[in-house]
């Protein structure tokens, strides 16, 4: 699966647009699996165990709720929470 990352997000990727093993299933496992490949992205996306609801995810350009379907082949943004206000 390609995965886009922006913010502050990309320091934990190294790039903007990485590649994770995903085999398809629901958005929230999609982000679990870019986090499994990318281990520092955690503290960016999840707070005690928990994805952050001010998380912004889309698949394919459409905006979706974690809780959505997500096949293997779907391009997959993700907008971690913005710091600051």
């Amino acid at each position: 699966m390609e995965v886009t990352v922006y913010g502050h997000l990309r320091g934990a990727t190294g790039e903007k647009t990485v590649t994770v093993d995903f085999d398809g299933g629901t958005v929230r496992e999609a982000v679990s699996a870019l986090v499994e490949a990318y281990p520092r992205a955690e503290r960016h996306l999840f707070d005690d165990g928990a994805l952050e609801s001010s998380v912004r995810l889309s698949v394919d350009g459409a905006a979706v709720d974690p809780e959505a379907d997500c096949p293997a082949d779907a391009e997959l943004s993700v907008h971690p929470p913005m710091q600051g206000g």
